[in-house]
């Protein structure tokens, strides 16, 4: 059984040109316009939209999302809720350690003290913290973002 392709022409007939996929997260959080507010002053997140309670904005171009806790979908919660955080987001940075700073000082906690690991492709440096949200963020350097072997 062979699929026929998609339409992939708009309105008018004119070929729509494909875009590559964007990866991005949502992150649980239990106090929607605390959480925007934070992003934007420790992290300088652009906010793109935002419904009340459910917000997209952006750091540097790189899109992520915010929902306030549901009670009525009990299999999205917050770190708070969970008493764990099992994904870690992770910032590339020119300066990683003003990032972290300004996270500091909006209220973040410390985590792993920024310092310089040594990698396959040279020296990383990266180093974290965790959000009032709960949420864990590692901040590094951009070397990781490069192909290897390169």
């Amino acid at each position: 059984m062979t699929e026929e392709p998609k339409d992939r022409s708009g309105p008018s007939g004119d070929t729509v040109s494909a875009s590559p996929s964007v990866i991005s997260v949502m992150l649980i959080v239990p106090d929607a316009e605390a959480a925007v507010a934070w992003y934007k002053t420790a992290l300088d997140a652009t906010e793109l939209w935002n419904l009340g309670g459910v917000a997209g904005l952006e750091i540097s171009g790189a899109p992520f999302f915010l929902h306030e806790v549901n009670p009525e979908n009990p299999t999205e919660i917050s770190p708070g809720q969970a008493g764990v955080t099992s994904t870690r987001i992770e910032v590339f940075a020119d300066d990683p350690d003003s990032v972290i700073e300004r996270a500091l000082a909006a209220g973040a906690t410390a985590g792993a003290g920024i310092e310089d690991h040594r990698v396959p492709w040279g020296t990383h440096r990266q180093g974290g913290f965790t959000d009032p949200f709960g949420h864990k963020w590692s901040v590094g350097d951009k070397s990781p973002l490069r192909p290897f072997p390169g």
